[in-house]
């Protein structure tokens, strides 16, 4: 395990990470107490998996259909 002070921390950062994703345990202190540990991040997100919701949404057969209503408030009253 290695500890380096805060300040050998801001100025070492980039060779520190490198330590750290080469597996070495780094921990960084300040005045000589351990504060952090300097760790790779790995993601807890699972893949997305297409078509989780097929079947369980329905789209009315008029989903596409311009209501000349919403046109004229987009449009300033003026429908095309």
């Amino acid at each position: 395990m290695r500890i380096i002070n805060m300040y050998q921390a801001k100025t070492n950062l980039s060779a520190l990470v490198e330590s750290a994703l080469a597996g070495n345990d780094v921990v960084i202190a300040r005045a000589g107490k351990p504060l952090v540990r300097l760790v790779p991040y790995t993601s807890s997100m699972k893949p997305r998996k297409p078509g989780l919701f097929k079947g369980k949404i329905q789209i009315p057969d008029n989903f596409n259909q311009e209501s000349q209503e919403i046109i004229s408030l987009f449009t300033g009253g003026k429908a095309t």
